[in-house]
């Protein structure tokens, strides 16, 4: 005859059960790859997975887009947390591929402000596109705005923008001088006019970050529209290239969950700790963007001397514009899409 379990056995093994559990709970993110993700992984996934006894599988996808489509298609996912630009999110909500957020299960997003957040997604972290120029050419005297940028005479020197209407309209607006809380909803057409002005000077419509650095770092041009992280990295390696905020336009990717996701409730429990203050304070160690929860400029774990280099720090993020993605997803930022592709091949 079998022998009860005692009650000291029985909780021994449902303590075992219980670890068991924990090691098996499980999330797929997926990022954009390369040094980014590398800078991530050290940041922001070991230590949430740490923190959350959890495993944290990776993929990459340059734009997750497509795969999104494909992969909510089959109604059986295999990605869980996808950080992409925040108009994948809201897309993908509007049209049932994305979760729709429960922020009572996500405290850690009380943090951020309301224009950080949408019902699908959340802030995770922030880039600007910056006015970059070749120091040495300009010395004492740099161009400081889109007006400068504009202004050839003063200014003489080769040009590059980026072959994409984001941050463009909006750095073409400024130019224009509009004010930068003015720039939404966007006037497209004096936005298009103003470009026409800039457009003989312009001599390449770069479509990567890789290869804006490399006309930096090449002197191939002397100003151009930039990612900072791609202008910071090109200045440690000695390049006479400086940039400015001012001016600058203020973006953001953000995290959001694939609707049928295979870990529902540990992607959320992910999501809640990534965004945390502390863990994303770790940012600025491992990459020059900036922490998408304001809080964690107030964890002490950022030097008031890397505070000053982030773009979304408090002091920084006030002379940008916060791009808007409520603007670029609605079909005023559709349309303007289609335009461009129009205006480029002119």
């Amino acid at each position: 005859m079998r022998k009860p379990l005692s009650v000291a056995m029985l909780s021994a093994s449902l303590a075992i059960l219980t670890v068991a559990a924990a090691q098996a709970e499980q999330v797929t993110f997926v990022s954009q790859g390369g040094a980014y993700q590398e800078a991530q992984t050290k940041a922001i996934l070991e230590p949430t997975a740490r923190l959350l006894g959890i495993t944290v599988n990776q993929d990459s996808a340059p734009d997750a887009w497509p795969v999104i489509k494909t992969q909510t298609a089959t109604g059986k996912p295999t990605w869980d947390v996808v950080d992409t630009p925040t108009k994948d999110c809201i897309r993908g909500g509007e049209q049932g591929m994305i979760e729709k957020l429960d922020f009572s299960q996500i405290p850690n997003a009380a943090d951020l402000p309301t224009s950080y957040k949408t019902p699908y997604s959340v802030a995770y972290e922030f880039y600007s596109s910056v006015l970059a120029y070749n120091a040495k050419k300009y010395g004492d005297n740099p161009p400081k705005t889109w007006a400068d940028f504009w202004d050839v005479k003063k200014f003489p020197g080769t040009r590059a923008l980026r072959n994409h209407p984001l941050a463009t309209l909006e750095a073409a607006l400024l130019a224009d001088g509009v004010p930068p809380d003015q720039i939404y909803p966007m006037d497209v057409d004096r936005a298009f006019k103003k470009l026409e002005e800039i457009k003989p000077y312009i001599t390449t419509w770069w479509t990567s970050g890789a290869q804006s650095a490399q006309l930096l770092a090449d002197g191939e041009v002397d100003m151009e529209m930039a990612w900072n992280g791609r202008v910071s990295a090109v200045a440690k390696e000695g390049a006479p290239i400086k940039f400015t905020y001012n001016e600058g336009m203020l973006q953001h990717t953000s995290l959001c969950i694939l609707k049928g996701a295979p870990n529902l409730p540990t992607a959320i429990k992910f999501v809640n700790a990534a965004i945390s203050a502390e863990i994303q304070a770790n940012f600025p160690a491992h990459i020059d963007y900036g922490p998408g929860n304001p809080r964690a400029y107030e964890t002490g774990k950022i030097s008031p001397e890397r505070t000053a280099e982030m773009p979304s720090a408090p002091d920084n993020a006030m002379k940008q514009v916060l791009v808007s993605v409520d603007w670029w997803s609605s079909s005023a930022g559709e349309e303007a899409m289609k335009r461009w592709a129009s205006f480029i091949q002119k």
